[in-house]
């Protein structure tokens, strides 16, 4: 007896199973009528589509522009899936940082262009750190956030409408046997399935429904996420911009000689780059390093028999016994003396007194 009831419940679920899909046939083909659900309802479920199509959207080209190295990302993703901590390893603006110093120690750290790269490549690095610093911190405060939604919330909503349609499906099926049933007896054990079946898919509805008003929560929430991103975005350009600044005032203080290319004249005044309004005020208190003045402070200093002080802008080995050795950033006093080359000062340093080139001073007030 038992075994004969499992049997004929087995039937039964096949031919629910069967009636199922009969049902999905028919209306893919436009021969049977479906239930449809409510506008409110239809209304969320596109708004969770849409949301969850721009998120994926949204979420991948941040990817990439975090970081636009394809092997790169494919490497961290195999490795978050092995939850393994991936190696680290230097990115780009610490590579060239890294390559630019190893060229100005090779070059020489004296010379102009050797001191130049160092300085260059200080600052890359200092960028690469702030790139770093952007990417961990979008990561968490962004990006996980969005991941989180597809991966979890979404995946539940998905769950839910599916067993929604099925629902539907189970109903819409009955109700096509209640339209069949010729029998009295039929007929009323046909009127209790579509009142149980109704019963689930009203349920199955409400369940989806609660679950897709949720969809306003998770855009607040991705609101809030979206300024976390947006900050750690203006924190990651300030702070380029700032280094950057710095070191357009260490290489300003650099001879108009090495700073021009070799097709222009050494007086041909660099085209300033306009700054946003915000940034403005910290360019204005920049000092100048215009050319103009320096001539003609140097002009002053030849024409007169007075001293000045002065600041070493790089290091400058003597060539010979009548000229004096420089270390960068001392300050030396220097004068001019009758008959001297143009290019020339003499300078002072305690007992040791030596000519020296105007290009490497900065004539301080």
């Amino acid at each position: 007896v038992t075994v004969l009831n499992l049997s004929w419940k087995i039937i039964s679920m096949n031919s629910v199973f069967n009636l199922t899909n009969l049902q999905f046939t028919e209306e893919k083909l436009g021969q049977a009528e479906k239930t449809e659900l409510d506008a409110h309802l239809e209304n969320l479920l596109s708004k969770a589509e849409c949301t969850k199509l721009w998120t994926e959207k949204i979420m991948k080209q941040t990817e990439v522009l975090l970081q636009p190295n394809p092997n790169a990302r494919i490497e961290e993703f195999v490795y978050e899936k092995l939850d393994r901590k991936a190696p680290s390893r230097m990115n780009n603006p610490e590579l060239l940082g890294q390559y630019m110093i190893d060229a100005g120690n090779e070059f020489g750290p004296g010379t102009a262009y050797g001191n130049a790269l160092i300085k260059c490549g200080e600052t890359q690095k200092r960028i690469g750190t702030a790139d770093r610093e952007l990417i961990q911190t979008s990561a968490i405060n962004f990006l996980t956030p969005l991941r989180n939604f597809i991966e979890g919330d979404y995946k539940t909503i998905t769950k839910e409408r599916k067993l929604l349609q099925n629902k539907r499906l189970d109903l819409d099926a009955a109700k096509t046997r209640l339209k069949k049933a010729k029998v009295a007896e039929a007929r009323a054990a046909s009127e209790q399935e579509v009142r149980i079946t109704q019963s689930e898919f009203d349920r199955q509805a409400e369940i989806t429904r609660l679950l897709l008003e949720g969809i306003s929560s998770t855009h607040a929430h991705h609101l809030r996420c979206l300024n976390d991103f947006v900050e750690a975005q203006m924190t990651y350009y300030a702070q380029c911009y700032q280094y950057m600044l710095d070191l357009q005032k260490q290489l300003g203080s650099f001879p108009s000689t090495f700073l021009s290319n070799n097709n222009q004249s050494s007086t041909t005044p660099v085209q300033s780059v306009s700054t946003p309004s915000v940034l403005a005020s910290a360019s204005a208190s920049l000092p100048s390093v215009s050319n103009s003045i320096v001539t003609s402070g140097l002009s002053e200093l030849k024409s007169s028999s007075g001293s000045r002080k002065a600041r070493v802008l790089y290091d400058y080995d003597a060539a010979n016994s009548s000229e004096l050795s420089l270390l960068a950033d001392e300050v030396i006093t220097v004068y001019s003396i009758p008959g001297m080359d143009s290019d020339w000062l003499m300078g002072e340093r305690g007992n040791q007194k030596g000519k020296v080139p105007i290009t490497y001073l900065e004539l301080l007030n």
